[in-house]
């Protein structure tokens, strides 16, 4: 029976979560916000190559898609290594 972490462990799990999370919720403000209405314009004076599509609209249509995927890609993985260190922390003290 694995025990449970002492509160120490999950205040620092619970700050670097919160890290994660605020990071990478900039990240998908820019993209969403920034990308698809704010910075539209200067981004439609690019085209993508192969397409013609304007990278403002591509961003406000797919783009943020793909990077909101990537975005709970890293968390999974994030949370996994952070889960890791956790148990290997507590696994060490007993």
């Amino acid at each position: 029976m694995s025990e449970t972490p002492s509160a120490a462990a999950r205040a620092r799990y619970w700050r670097k979560n919160l890290s994660w999370l605020g990071g990478l919720l900039c990240v998908w403000f820019i993209v969403s916000y920034g990308c698809g209405i704010l910075f539209v314009d200067q981004l439609d004076k690019i085209r993508i190559p192969g397409t013609g599509f304007k990278l403002g609209f591509w961003f406000a249509q797919q783009g943020s898609i793909y990077v909101f995927l990537v975005l709970i890609a890293v968390y999974v993985l994030a949370m996994n290594r952070l889960d890791r260190e956790l148990l290997g922390e507590e696994g060490d003290d007993a």
